[in-house]
């Protein structure tokens, strides 16, 4: 996506529907300009014999009516019209029509529609009035209007520089929010990624660790526990990886249904309870999204049943028609919420997450005594 529009990218551009402001250089520059000019007349007049004071008060006036189009532009073009027509009775006229050439710079960088028209109108009307007047000295009013022609090109090439600029500058504010949202999706991502991984293990560790008092379990939570911390480290060196913009040591870990299963039955039973699964998890009609997504539901659903079940049976249903592939795992409620392990609801939003992001549907919650997940997903 380029950050520079031509007009004809961007024919707004060129729209004058609206008057617009002096940036903050083009103020300084405006009034230094202006200071100087009222200066030199001031000056010109105290010590310069033979100076007509009439011409340079009208000049001065003109100056100061320049000073209004930082703030009013409409109302500094016609106070600048009434110098005009006050000049034009006295016979300084001339000087307040090269003032009024210059100001079609003005005009045109800073009019909206209406005042570049009758500014236009105006202008033509006292050249023809300077033209046509009664003047003892012929007067070239040709010269004011090239001159009132070159200020508008350039008033109006500001103008153009101007808008450009503020596109530029919205284009880069935008690429910035862009890279913003880039950045906390990546970090939401790593979050996510961590929790999935890293947080079943730890859960897996905790629980063996308040086994190991048990002489008759300690030797098995040891090698859980080992187990456990490798695959930790493991994924956590996979999610690393996945991070960082290097090349990779291992391929990626898409997920596999079937070994998610046998690895949460393992860690099931191991925590004292029942596990039965029915249906056949290697079944080629399961999309392999869908076998990445459930074995996502699988191994946090074993993180939750190891923190927060009852004693019971644990029962993990997978069944396919000609449309969905399905997902259902029930366990038993607890008596009462386990402290020890506590939860952050992380979890369910995640596993909803991922199936509504693969067009799935999705639902968890107490039926008949049971803790259920279920998950849907289409076959196509």
């Amino acid at each position: 996506m380029p950050f520079v529009r031509t007009t004809r990218d961007d024919p707004r551009i060129l729209h004058l529907s609206r008057g617009e402001r002096l940036n903050t250089v083009e103020r300084i520059v405006m009034l230094v300009f202006l200071v100087v000019v009222s200066g030199v007349d001031i000056v010109g007049l105290i010590f310069t014999p033979g100076m007509d004071p009439v011409g340079v008060a009208f000049s001065v006036a003109a100056t100061a009516v320049f000073v209004l189009y930082l703030w009013w532009p409409p109302v500094a073009t016609i106070l600048l019209g009434c110098v005009f027509i006050l000049s034009f009775f006295v016979g300084k006229d001339s000087s307040v029509l090269f003032a009024a050439a210059i100001a079609a710079g003005l005009v045109m960088r800073l009019g909206s529609t209406a005042l570049v028209l009758s500014y236009l109108g105006g202008f033509l009307v006292a050249t023809a009035a300077v033209a046509y007047g009664d003047h003892r000295v012929p007067v070239n009013v040709g010269v004011y209007l090239i001159v009132a022609t070159v200020a508008g090109a350039v008033g109006y090439a500001l103008r153009l520089a101007s808008a450009r600029g503020r596109t530029l500058e919205s284009r880069l504010a935008e690429s910035a929010e862009q890279e913003r949202q880039a950045v906390l999706a990546e970090r939401r991502w790593i979050a996510g990624e961590l929790h999935d991984s890293i947080a079943h293990h730890l859960t897996v560790v905790a629980l063996h660790v308040q086994m190991l008092d048990d002489p008759t379990v300690s030797a098995a939570s040891q090698e859980a526990i080992r187990v456990a911390a490798r695959k930790a480290m493991t994924d956590l060196r996979f999610v690393i990886e996945l991070a960082d913009d290097g090349p990779r040591e291992t391929a990626v870990q898409t997920g596999d249904l079937g070994e998610a299963i046998d690895e949460a039955r393992a860690e099931i039973e191991a925590a004292g309870h029942d596990v039965v699964v029915t249906g056949d998890s290697l079944d080629e009609r399961i999309p392999r999204i869908a076998d990445i997504v459930f074995a996502r539901i699988v191994r946090e659903s074993a993180t939750n049943i190891l923190k927060h079940a009852g004693a019971g049976q644990v029962r993990m249903e997978i069944q396919v028609d000609d449309e969905h592939a399905t997902l259902t795992i029930l366990s038993p409620l607890p008596s009462t919420p386990r402290r020890d392990l506590p939860s952050s609801g992380t979890g369910l939003n995640r596993m909803a997450e991922r199936v509504i992001g693969a067009s799935g549907e999705f639902s968890a919650g107490e039926t008949g005594g049971l803790w259920q997940v279920h998950t849907r997903m289409p076959l196509s």
